[in-house]
Formats: structure tokens, C-alpha cells, sequence
């Protein structure tokens, strides 16, 4: 029944309870990208756009379309990764862990055989990334690798571990009232199910740091889950080690 449905409708999606009034809107995002509308955030296999509607502001992410086999598993078994950010995306929230407003999500089909999707979510208020610990002077940077050892480990405690856990996904800024707020994007690839101390700690690997930073990171880390902090120190420093390409040098 369901392979029936999905051929009998090419275009398929969910918008959250407070923004049904963009379902128009998120309908026409395929003929909006065709048009050029919107400001480009970033351009590859994916592309991320800022949309304006309503008087707001929504990020919308375009992904690329698979390959022929894919298409067809997306089509008839799979979730799409848009549908997969948008469910991993209120997840997040449900536990406490922040990322942008989940808004809508959108398959595009062709009879059995999927085409592209495209996840919305509204505009982050963050205004810098895990690299502008390197790149800016940031006064408060203990108190951001603080808060995400914590938000990690609630993660990691929930059965959830991002697979793209890079310097380019991790957002911050420092509220008024001085705390500190994470938001993590990017949510497609996600690895469900028990986390363990190496595991959790790998997790890690594709951030850069200092020695102590990963000690911030790690304190935190091991407070929530129980873990011994210098073996956790320890695991995210000889993880890290084995990245190629990496660039903690440079800073």
C-alpha cells in the first residue's frame, strides 16, 4: 500500500503544527530554487539557501539527487534525508539539545523513483561556528567547549551521535543572560543506539583542539556520563592524532 501512495504522489511532505501556513510556500520550493531565489549560504553536492516568507527568514536545503539505485531505494524503503533531518531535528529539541526550528520537509518523486528533497528549518540566531574558537577572539571559549561536552554527552546519553560531528555543524553564542547556547545542524547522518566511552569520545575525532580543550570538553563530558575524565581526555587527544588532514597546527 504504501509503494501505491508514493506513485500516486509525486510530491510528499510534513510541516510543523506552527507553520502550516507555508505549505504553499514549501510546495514551491522546487520552481523557487529553478528561478535563483533566495541568498546561497553554501553550494555543493547540497545547497543551503536563505528564504525569506512571511516577513521571516528560513533556511532550506536543497539535496542533491542520489543515484540511479538509491532513487529507488529512497523511493520505496528509505526515509529521505530531509524527512530524516526534520524527525532528528525535533528529537533534539524533545531532549534538550539545541538546534534550529525544524519547519517542514519535502519529497519529490517521479512514480516509484525519488527525485530530490528539501528540508526547512528557520535561521539560526547563532552567529559563529566551532572554527571561530581559531579564527576570532572569543573571551568565553572555555564556557562554549564546557557546553559542548555537556551537549554532546546528553546526545551521546540518548542513544544519538552525530556522524558529521565537524568544526562547520556545531553553532554558539552567549545569551544575555550569560549562558551559553549550542545549536547543532546537519542532522541527516546519525548514528541510533548505545554510545560507549571510546565510541562517545571518537566522536570527537574531527574537531580540533588543543590539549586543553579537549580537557574543557572532556570534564564535562565525563561528568554527565559517568566516565573517568583523563581516559576520556586521553581517547579524544589519540583520536584526534589519527585524523589526516587535520589543522590544529595552523592555529
Amino acid at each position: 500500500m504504501a509503494a501505491i501512495y508514493r506513485f500516486f504522489h509525486p510530491c510528499v511532505l510534513a510541516v510543523h503544527p506552527d507553520y502550516k501556513d507555508l505549505e504553499c510556500f514549501i510546495k514551491s520550493l522546487s520552481a523557487r530554487f529553478l528561478r535563483g531565489e533566495g541568498v546561497v549560504i553554501h553550494k555543493g553536492r547540497n545547497e543551503l539557501r536563505k528564504m525569506e516568507c512571511g516577513g521571516r527568514t528560513y533556511v532550506v536545503k536543497s539535496f542533491h539527487q542520489p543515484n540511479l539505485i538509491n532513487r529507488f531505494i529512497y523511493g520505496i524503503f528509505r526515509a529521505s534525508k530531509a524527512k530524516r533531518s526534520y524527525l532528528y531535528a525535533k528529537r533534539f529539541l524533545e531532549m534538550g539539545v539545541g538546534t534550529p526550528q525544524p519547519v517542514a520537509w519535502m519529497d519529490e518523486r517521479s512514480g516509484l523513483s525519488f527525485n530530490r528533497s528539501y528540508y526547512v528549518s528557520c535561521l539560526s540566531t547563532c552567529p559563529y561556528i566551532y572554527s571561530d574558537l581559531f579564527e576570532r577572539q572569543i573571551d568565553y571559549s572555555e564556557e562554549v567547549l564546557r557546553a559542548i561536552g555537556r551537549t554532546t554527552a546528553i546526545l551521546h546519553e540518548n542513544g544519538y551521535a552525530h556522524k558529521d560531528y565537524g568544526r562547520g555543524n556545531i553553532l554558539f553564542q552567549k545569551q544575555a543572560d550569560g549562558t551559553i547556547k549550542i545549536e547543532i545542524v546537519d542532522l541527516n547522518r546519525m548514528h541510533i543506539g548505545h554510545v560507549s566511552m571510546k565510541a562517545g569520545c571518537k566522536n570527537f575525532e574531527r574537531l580540533p583542539a588543543s590539549p586543553q580543550m579537549h580537557r574543557y570538553m572532556a570534564e564535562e563530558y565525563a561528568k554527565i556520563r559517568g566516565f573517568d575524565v583523563e581516559k576520556c581526555c586521553e581517547l579524544m587527544a589519540a583520536y584526534r592524532s589519527k585524523q589526516t588532514g587535520k589543522i590544529d597546527d595552523l592555529y
